[in-house]
């Protein structure tokens, strides 16, 4: 008899609430939580793959420990515990020689986060990291300079916007299936939609305007815009007056950045951005400038995302019905917080991290983050202190740092690389030991608060039996935790253990969530009042364009604007991203995903390739000072003259990995290690290549 099991959908990290049908242990179906607004049973392409995904005989099965060569593909297969018994001795003599601070703890945020933090907390190492900062961390700090928030605890109104303006933010590639529904229906009520990127995207072409920018030039852009809005008078005064500091600063900074200046450095029409800049303002303050998913494309990054909210900010559209608001949690909705287990006691850590954040390098990132692109540095130069030890849990150093070969040289002097993955990823592939995490169709996971204009609880699942010998990551955590002698800081046996103690006073019980799958915590949405009950977190109670974080660190808040060179010929800038069918560097195995996308190419701009003698599916080799990859010519006129693309994550080298084994070329092969050290993001769309027809 099939029966239902509401879940949440683990094949990219937006976790869309799903549905899954289940008859004799097996999934028969795969949709969207009819109950949820927004989703009503729909599910992308990655979502549905998820079926497929589970019974992949390609993907991880068992334990393993490697027997030869680091990626040399030698292994035997291990119980479980004689692997994690592996783990925990070889931890525990690291610890003995080096302390906790030697070991590393990488991973991809999860609904299990507390967890791993905990472990960390209590093995007495200050170095917990996860991908965020690779992808966002400019963007949070930028959050924080102006508003005190991270941009986690920040949210878009798509469902009642008036004008949503993306920059590069290639929402229709890059898929939420709730925010695309809401924007397309306010699409579809006479919304606008402006976007801007150097290449043509799936996005750009259902705007109502796209511009072609200069690469590298947005901050230009968004200067010569607050210029035009200041000028002319178009913000919302009673904010401005109300919430705003700094004013008279950005007034005079401002100044000299006229739509005539602008137009020479990006490329855009002075007069388009007049026009636009009227358009903009009588949709205020229903109106959002898309901040940004990942933030990590130029050392200047910092500064351009908050240049993004501040022009939220004139706008008025920070906490307003059609901009963005500050996400409200269970305490909003007059419930307690959710349990978690880091809050609790644990030795004091006094150990610098390994990554400079929140010191030296990064003075002002989010440290409960980190940032992941200084873990070759660090490893290699012993600073501050010798690593010894990386636990990666679905995290992949090897694809996601820049400069692939300058990882790999790190990694090599590591004493313990352990995978924690559902993938046999390039990382475990390179690793000593393999610990297989369950599929999220396999185990139940953390529950999620979903903080929002109207919070909710939402739960994953265990819809079938695991396919394999893998377990939760959860468990693989708590047994490791318990060989290490920490175990009593996660005092579970079982998942309803852990939900017991997250859902603890909240008045909400497990079997709330079986009608559903989710609890909502409030039936109206929750804003705060724009007169005088918006909470900022900075020191001032208002939105700091003059950051007192910046300018304490001694980071300024305005520093003037560097042009960008023009490329030589045969130069570009190489740009990466996304499409709709892959996530990250994760599914380019999929059974099916593979056949939507099985490799990427390079986009090249027509003209220049004319004068390269490039021609379209032309193999061509492509140069940085790092590197060297070959990958097949994708010829248009939709990309800058500037410019390049690539899809991100392929250019596998997993033999057994057969569908994606060598297809395409890998950005992070050929990207530089530069950073943003204001912010905290890498520069992923700083690098120079030189672009040539392939021999033979």
């Amino acid at each position: 008899m099939p029966k239902d099991v509401y879940s949440l959908c683990f094949m990219c990290t937006v976790r869309c609430p799903i549905k899954v049908t289940v008859e004799n242990d097996e999934v028969r179906w795969i949709e969207g939580n009819p109950h949820v607004p927004g989703i009503d049973g729909a599910l992308c392409a990655k979502g549905s793959a998820g079926l497929a995904f589970l019974n992949d005989h390609e993907r991880l099965q068992y334990p393993m420990i490697r027997t030869g060569p680091r990626g040399g593909g030698q292994w035997r297969r291990a119980t479980w515990d004689e692997a994690l018994d592996h783990v925990a001795e070889k931890l525990k003599g690291i610890i003995a020689r080096d302390g906790a601070r030697s070991i590393l703890f990488g991973e991809r945020t999860n609904l299990n986060t507390h967890i791993s933090k905990t472990f960390m907390k209590a093995l007495g190492s200050p170095n917990y990291f996860t991908h965020d900062a690779l992808c966002k961390g400019s963007v949070n700090t930028a959050f924080r300079s102006l508003t005190g928030y991270t941009d986690a605890q920040v949210g878009i109104d798509y469902a009642n916007t008036r004008h949503m303006v993306l920059y590069g933010r290639n929402i229709f590639e890059s898929l939420e299936i709730k925010a695309i529904n809401n924007l397309l229906d306010a699409m579809e009520r006479g919304a606008r939609l402006t976007y801007i990127d150097p290449r043509v995207s799936i996005t750009a072409a259902k705007a109502n305007r796209y511009w072609m920018i200069r690469p590298g030039t947005d901050l230009a852009l968004n200067y010569a815009l607050m210029h035009i809005i200041l000028k002319e008078r178009l913000y919302d005064e009673e904010y401005v007056k109300r919430w705003i500091s700094g004013w008279t600063e950005l007034q005079t900074f401002v100044e000299p950045y006229t739509p005539l200046w602008a137009e020479k450095e990006t490329g855009i029409p002075a007069g388009e951005m007049i026009v636009f800049a009227r358009e903009i303002a009588a949709a205020k303050p229903s109106v959002v400038f898309h901040f940004g998913y990942r933030g990590s494309h130029h050392p200047h990054e910092l500064y351009l995302r908050r240049s993004i909210i501040m022009l939220n900010a004139l706008m008025g559209s920070i906490e307003a019905q059609g901009g963005i608001f500050f996400k409200k949690g269970p305490k909003a909705a007059g419930h307690p917080d959710i349990g978690k287990y880091v809050d609790q006691e644990f030795p004091k850590i006094t150990e610098p991290r390994f990554d400079g954040s929140g010191r030296n390098l990064f003075p002002v990132a989010d440290a409960s983050h980190g940032n992941p692109q200084m873990l070759p540095h660090a490893i290699l130069n012993e600073d501050p202190y010798p690593i010894r030890a990386l636990i990666a849990n679905r995290f992949e150093p090897l694809t996601s740092i820049p400069a692939t070969e300058h990882t790999r040289k790190a990694l090599d002097k590591l004493d313990l690389l352990v995978a924690i993955e559902v993938n046999f990823s390039e990382f475990a592939w390179y690793a000593d030991v393999v610990l297989p995490e369950s599929t999220y169709l396999e185990r139940s996971d953390s529950i999620q608060v979903a903080s929002g204009l109207k919070p909710q609880l939402f739960m994953r699942r265990q819809a079938v039996t695991p396919r394999f010998d893998t377990k939760p990551g959860w468990l693989i955590i708590k047994e490791l935790a318990d060989r290490m002698g920490i175990g009593h800081y996660l005092p579970y046996k079982t998942i309803e253990d852990i939900w017991n103690h997250q859902l603890g006073k909240m008045g909400v019980k497990i079997e709330d969530f079986d009608a559903k799958g989710f609890v909502p915590l409030s039936d109206k949405a929750i804003l705060w009042d724009r007169k005088d009950g918006i909470q900022f977190k900075t020191p001032s109670g208002k939105i700091e364009l003059v950051s007192s974080l910046l300018e304490n660190a001694g980071i300024p808040s305005f520093p003037p604007y560097e042009r960008q060179p023009p490329m030589e010929e045969g130069s570009f800038r190489l740009t990466v991203g996304r499409c709709a069918a892959h996530t990250q560097v994760s599914t380019q195995n999929n059974p099916y995903l593979s056949e939507l996308v099985p490799e990427n190419r390079l986009w090249i701009n027509a003209g220049a390739a004319a004068k390269l003698g490039i021609k379209d599916n032309d193999l061509v080799e492509v140069s940085s000072s790092h590197s060297t990859a070959k990958i097949r010519a994708k010829v248009t006129d939709f990309i800058h003259a500037e410019a390049v693309f690539m899809l991100h994550g392929f250019g596998k080298t997993v033999p057994v990995q057969t569908r994606s084994y060598q297809k395409g070329a890998s950005d992070a092969l050929l990207q530089e290690n530069i950073s943003d050290n204001a912010g905290g993001s890498p520069a992923l769309d700083c690098t120079v290549v030189k672009v040539r027809k392939a021999a033979g």
